[in-house]
């Protein structure tokens, strides 16, 4: 393995600010652990694993060519992510009043349909295409890695939201009692909005 120790805390450490951005895969997750609690929420995150794997994996085996090709190509993804983040909190305020059991793509019961909840989320997550797209290269040479170092990236890119998906779905399920109150509801989601917008308003500027 040629990436260093360092090397890779520091990218882990990158993977632990990217979890902590609210983003599509909490909307999600919050959305499942108030409806059906850790048991509906666990199979989401599992779902959002094998996104995990496969952005670093693109981004390794050929994003950094598309680049290199397409120099607007990032600037393209960049306002994509902020319109997006911009309109899912403008929704999210909007429509605060709103139980989240409402939406029943998020909240369908079963294993299964937790799992491709997951998928889908993250594998259409701006933030997420954004940060291995872009932000990957600028962590490894992509060009000198070996097979070892790629299953290392993998590996990272895979456990460090998993554990925080894990501990997410946990919290929230130990809380969705709190939050199934009418007013609180409204509060979580005028502040998710809220926190939705600045990640759209910040990204043009990082």
């Amino acid at each position: 393995m040629t990436i260093s120790i360092s090397d890779a805390a520091l990218y882990a450490a990158a993977l632990l600010i990217l979890f902590l951005t609210p983003g599509p895969v909490w909307v999600a997750l919050i959305a499942r652990g108030m409806s059906g609690g850790f048991h509906a929420a666990w199979p989401l995150a599992l779902g959002v694993v094998v996104g995990d794997i496969l952005w670093p994996l693109i981004a390794i085996l050929g994003v950094a060519w598309i680049v290199s090709v397409f120099s607007d190509f990032m600037l393209v993804l960049r306002w994509v992510a902020c319109v997006t983040f911009l309109v899912m909190g403008w929704l999210v305020i909007k429509h605060r009043n709103r139980t989240i059991a409402a939406d029943s793509r998020l909240t369908r019961p079963g294993m299964w349909a937790g799992f491709l909840a997951g998928l889908a989320v993250i594998l259409g997550n701006p933030k997420a295409i954004l940060f291995y797209m872009g932000v990957l290269p600028g962590f490894f040479d992509l060009g000198g890695l070996t097979w070892s170092d790629i299953a290392a990236i993998c590996f990272l890119s895979m456990i460090v939201p998993l554990l925080g998906n894990l501990f997410l779905a946990v919290f929230i399920d130990r809380a969705r009692r709190l939050v199934r109150s009418p007013n609180a509801l409204a509060r979580t989601n005028f502040a998710a909005g809220v926190l939705l917008i600045a990640v759209g308003l910040i990204i043009p500027f990082t």
